[in-house]
């Protein structure tokens, strides 16, 4: 895996080139905009695990450009590729995007397994290259259906990073975000900072100044303080998974968020592709949640900030229920309660 600091322009998540998977280094944003190169399969795992690249959709897209990456350098995929994809599967838990993605690139071997090696390599590259161009458009109909539902002349709050960063370009929130300033609603965010990772702060910031959107970076803690004041029109904020109830998995904080919205009459909605939904999950009890290292939490920025010694707790995501979900926005329209059946609804074949 190499890293090269560029200044662009157009910062794209991730592409496939000759030289292998491109993805812009998050773990180094705002400070500086590098891109890290990977070239084989478990490089591509090993980003996605150091979260050099994060996010549902994107990651889902890093996935199936890993057992892409895997299929090039392969003699015998039948053996082979069982062992690429369990590898790529083994990055994170949580978001289900990562799976449905590995999913739909083992089924397409299975339809063209009986072709020749080097046909079967270049469908497999053709399918990841496919997977991220369909997530694009998939995030500017998110926007699409979203926009109306955000109230002109008031804040929007968002939590964490579920922008262009955190797909393959545009985004879910702040795809809805960016569409509804592009249909003309006078409309400026507040980012939470997103402890301890702190994609709110570093990424979300980011990309709406970027973009020129009216941007206030906030702590966690004061979401209630400015949710009781009046001032947000709404909530949105992505999902990593979102169970056939309505319950909705994403990053560490986004219940507080949603309960605080609830207590005050703050609409708080769910922006998310249809890859996003876990049907086979009766419920977001059955939702793994990811633990992640406690240096995460002891040290900022790489300084040390805890105690020695002290305890540590780091569950990545957080479990929504449905209950507190005003809606969720998808590419195929908006689900509302009860969501046992809008959301099967919408996962019916179009």
């Amino acid at each position: 895996m190499s890293s090269t600091v560029l200044t662009q322009t157009t910062v794209e998540t991730i592409e496939w080139t000759p030289d292998g998977v491109v993805m812009i280094d998050q773990t180094r944003l705002p400070r500086e905009t590098a891109f890290v190169t990977c070239r084989t399969y478990l490089e591509v795992a090993e980003a996605i695990r150091k979260m050099i690249i994060r996010g549902a959709p994107a990651i889902g897209v890093a996935a199936a450009m890993g057992v892409a990456l895997g299929a090039l350098q392969s003699q015998d995929l039948d053996a082979e590729l069982p062992l690429i994809c369990e590898s790529l599967a083994g990055t994170r838990p949580t978001a289900v995007n990562l799976f449905w993605a590995i999913e739909r690139m083992k089924r397409l071997y299975a339809s063209v397994r009986h072709l020749d090696l080097e046909e079967i390599r270049a469908r497999l590259v053709s399918e990841a290259c496919r997977i991220r161009e369909e997530d694009i458009a998939i995030n500017e109909a998110i926007g699409r259906h979203g926009a109306p539902l955000v109230p002109d002349g008031k804040t929007v709050l968002t939590h964490c990073n579920a922008g262009a960063l955190a797909t393959a370009g545009f985004g879910t929130a702040l795809g809805v975000i960016r569409a509804a300033v592009r249909m003309g609603k006078k409309i400026d965010v507040f980012a939470d900072e997103t402890r301890p990772f702190l994609q709110g702060a570093r990424l979300t910031a980011w990309e709406l100044l970027r973009d020129g959107i009216e941007t206030t970076l906030i702590t966690d803690n004061m979401a209630g303080h400015f949710l009781k004041s009046g001032r947000i029109g709404c909530v949105v904020v992505g999902a990593d998974r979102i169970a056939a109830n309505g319950d909705v998995a994403n990053k560490i904080g986004t219940y507080s968020v949603a309960v605080l919205a609830k207590e005050n009459a703050v609409p708080f909605y769910v922006a998310a592709p249809v890859s996003t939904l876990d049907l086979s999950l009766p419920s977001g009890d059955r939702i793994p949640i990811e633990e992640r290292a406690a240096r995460e939490v002891t040290h900022l920025q790489g300084v040390h900030v805890a105690p020695d010694g002290v305890k540590v707790a780091n569950p990545a995501f957080d479990v929504t229920p449905h209950r507190y979900v005003s809606a969720i926005i998808t590419e195929r329209g908006v689900a509302r309660s009860p969501y046992n059946e809008s959301l099967r609804s919408l996962c019916q074949p179009v």
